[in-house]
């Protein structure tokens, strides 16, 4: 039986009788604003309009508007920010990319197409978040299999010095971007069970109150997988995403601060660690620190941060206008430095609205997991926002010189077929969560 605090209601949360279904307009307004913005390139490149603009607004408009309408069927009391707000990011990313290289603008609409198809299908299949409790060490295996599938000889490919890549016949894709969604599915799960445990317990250091030893188990199990991940895929990006989420949701479930510290301890070590033996992670902290350095501004890693800067600088507050200026300057625009290429013709005012748009997906996140009363709904949806809100920050923060460059994506925006599919997956789930189950009715009709 389950708690009546959790099965009674719509979807176990203090809040959710209280929402409308709705969010048409918001949809319709992020197909109006994505492709005004395809549009506004080509008229401030060309000078004049894209020929294809009714055939890419009108796909646009097919897309989003079946996914809403797969929202108010399978989902009928969901959050109606999530979508729009996710299918705005990806149009502008679309246009932004369609800007830098055409070629990439085509292969991404199909993958946009190919998310919304993964966005309705886990809507369709996961009819209520909760049934993925039941499959705990399932979903964790899988996660870290396809975590390492890129080790496997034969189908792991290497590009840029990181071995993230599968090919498996005409399909190559990032194993990493689904085992992400999966791992987060596991750690809620896992947490959710193991919570009352991994609390119990406090041991004094000084000021801290740090677990007892015994229950640091996962903790040093995820730092270990972390460090594999460096180690044998050399992918920084991945490893400090990996880790950064199993702390975050560690805290989160148990509520203890001594989790954090002993997080950043050991963080700490792997990072000192993974620049002493490798080669490419030493470079990436030199090009952080003397990226503006006049004698190696000119020297590719250390030419991309530089461009990123002056394309953001030249941005200034309002930007050259979308077409009007030269972010194809910057190396690897289109996947690691989207968010330059926005800076230089949005400017600032570009920038804070899209950083905005992904604190409003990520504050929707941590409002639903206040909503809900079920442990496992409270994890899964605060580490899905954590994902986002992480990713962001890594990316952004490799940008803007914060931190050094992991070469991940932004979430939505930047090319990329496998990140882009996982990230509406992540949107599924939150939409599923914040609706709850898909009423009876609904499943009859639906059957």
């Amino acid at each position: 039986m389950r708690d009546p605090a959790v099965a009674g209601g719509p979807v176990g949360t203090r809040a959710a009788s209280a929402r409308r279904p709705g969010g048409l307009s918001l949809t319709l307004l992020a197909v109006i604003v994505a492709v005004s913005a395809y549009a506004l390139v080509a008229l401030g490149e060309r000078g004049r309009l894209p020929a294809n603009l009714a055939l890419y607004g009108s796909v646009f408009a097919a897309g989003y508007l079946a996914a809403h309408l797969a929202v108010r069927r399978l989902a009928p009391r969901a959050d109606p920010v999530l979508f729009p707000t996710g299918g705005l990011l990806a149009g502008l990313g679309f246009a932004v990319i369609f800007r830098l290289d055409g070629d990439l603008a085509a292969e991404q609409a199909t993958w946009l197409l190919v998310g919304l198809a993964a966005f309705v299908g886990t809507l369709l299949v996961v009819r209520d978040d909760r049934q993925l409790d039941a499959y705990t060490y399932t979903i964790g295996l899988l996660g870290l299999i396809l975590l390492l599938l890129p080790i496997v000889p034969g189908i792991g490919r290497e590009i840029n010095g990181a071995r993230l890549w599968v090919r498996i016949g005409p399909l190559g894709f990032q194993p990493s971007e689904p085992g992400k969604v999966l791992v987060v599915v596991f750690l809620a799960s896992y947490l959710a069970a193991k919570r009352e445990l991994l609390a119990s317990g406090i041991v004094r250091a000084g000021p801290f109150r740090l677990p007892p030893a015994k229950h640091l188990a996962p903790l040093l199990l995820a730092w270990g997988a972390s460090l594999l991940v460096l180690f044998l895929e050399r992918d920084l990006g991945a490893s400090l995403l990996y880790f950064a989420i199993f702390v975050a949701m560690l805290w989160m479930a148990t509520g203890r601060a001594g989790y954090l510290l002993i997080g950043l301890v050991l963080f700490a070590a792997g990072a000192a660690l993974g620049h002493a033996a490798f080669d490419h992670v030493r470079l990436r902290v030199d090009i952080w620190l003397h990226a503006l350095d006049p004698g190696k501004v000119h020297e590719l890693g250390y030419g991309q941060l530089a461009q990123g800067w002056f394309a953001m600088a030249t941005g200034g507050l309002v930007g050259s206008g979308l077409g009007r200026g030269v972010p194809q300057d910057i190396p690897f625009a289109p996947t690691d430095f989207i968010f330059a290429a926005i800076g230089e013709e949005l400017g600032f005012l570009g920038t804070a609205a899209l950083l905005l748009l992904f604190l409003v997906l990520v504050a929707r996140g941590f409002r639903l997991a206040l909503e809900r009363t079920d442990p496992f709904g409270k994890l899964l949806a605060a580490g899905l926002a954590t994902v986002i809100g992480l990713q962001t920050f890594v990316i952004v923060g490799g940008v803007t010189r914060v931190i050094p460059l992991t070469g991940i994506t932004l979430p939505f925006v930047s090319y990329g077929g496998s990140s882009l599919v996982a990230n509406f997956v992540i949107l599924a789930l939150l939409v599923r969560a914040s609706s709850g189950p898909l009423p009876a009715r609904g499943r009859e009709a639906d059957g």
